[in-house]
């Protein structure tokens, strides 16, 4: 089901531990084609409170350029496959050029379910 907006691209951002688990968490979402791109971000340190403690650790931001239909198949993909146990499911709605719009299009492909949006 195409969004009301015509190009609207979902830019999906989550982190993981390792540069080895951003690279299977990429692959795994192209393979399915819940994605067109996905880039990855290595040198970053998260501060963060995690059951009561501060924590300090490096990880590596994965962003996802998909269709806003794709949302609720990525967000089931995390639960399967992201390695931790509260993964950072964070959701923009973007308007994309025709051609780049086209394109994603073309990589994606959305499920059949038109519920799967998840409201984005």
């Amino acid at each position: 089901m195409e969004n009301s907006q015509g190009r609207d691209i979902l830019v999906v951002t989550t982190t993981v531990g390792s540069p080895a688990d951003a690279h299977k968490l990429a692959r795994t979402i192209l393979q399915r084609r819940l994605a067109a791109c996905v880039q990855l971000e290595e040198g970053l340190t998260s501060f963060y409170r995690w059951e009561g403690r501060e924590l300090e650790d490096p990880e590596v931001r994965l962003t996802i350029k998909t269709l806003p239909g794709c949302a609720g198949a990525l967000q089931a993909l995390f639960g399967e496959q992201h390695p931790y146990e509260l993964p950072q499911f964070l959701a923009q709605r973007m308007q994309a050029s025709e051609a780049y719009y086209d394109w994603a299009r073309g990589e994606v492909s959305l499920p059949e379910d038109p519920r799967d949006t998840l409201g984005l």
